[in-house]
């Protein structure tokens, strides 16, 4: 079972939740070997204008070796990284489409058998999770949408106050998590941390896990 990390959001031009990416790669075997997983953009760009960016941020932080895993690449390939890579990087976007991607090549699987260190970012974060609240981008609405279930609770990113009627409904029929952007909470082995903030609602009830 792997330790995830579900990181609320950061900006990375900012490096605004380095401590927390910090704290991934002091738990990574060592030399930390990454594989990068940016499949949650609409529109795949293998020229995308952050990579060098967030490449440039995951070198400092200490990854010896880096690569992005494409679309394109056959599972068994993935499958041959993944078995030596320290340390699984989900970037952001839109989670149903980096959910459906994941389940389609079969990564879902592999993500659950995998024994280091994946970081979620975001919509990465909301994949990894059993469910997860998502907005509907042509009405603004929120929605619950299964993900992948290495974490068995249903999870919201980049929370802020203004989030709290609607989570407060949704947690009368499930329990849901909320991280802001730059906090983390930290899955091992069934044992969960909080880096930074994070608030629980449950049963029409707020309370916070700091």
């Amino acid at each position: 079972m792997p330790k995830l990390y579900l990181l609320g959001g950061e900006n990375v031009f900012r490096r605004s939740a380095k401590r927390v990416n910090e704290r991934a790669f002091q738990d990574a075997k060592q030399p930390v070997d990454v594989l990068v997983f940016a499949w949650a953009r609409l529109h795949f760009d293998r020229k995308y204008r952050k990579r060098k960016l967030f490449s440039d941020y995951l070198n400092s932080l200490g990854a010896c070796a880096l690569n992005f895993v494409e679309y394109s690449d056959s599972k068994e390939s993935i499958e041959d990284r993944m078995a030596s890579a320290s340390l699984v990087y989900l970037t952001g976007g839109l989670p149903s489409v980096l959910i459906e991607r994941l389940k389609e090549k079969g990564i879902d699987r592999l993500l659950l058998a995998y024994n280091g260190i994946i970081i979620g970012r975001s919509a990465g974060a909301l994949a990894l999770c059993r469910r997860c609240i998502t907005t509907v981008r042509s009405s603004s609405k929120a929605k619950i949408v299964e993900g992948l279930g290495l974490v068995d609770f249903t999870l919201s990113v980049h929370y802020t106050p203004e989030k709290d009627d609607v989570l407060l409904g949704f947690s009368k029929q499930n329990k849901v998590y909320a991280v802001p952007q730059n906090s983390a909470l930290v899955f091992d082995n069934g044992v969960l941390e909080v880096l930074g903030e994070a608030f629980l609602f449950e049963n029409g009830q707020k309370r916070s896990l700091a």
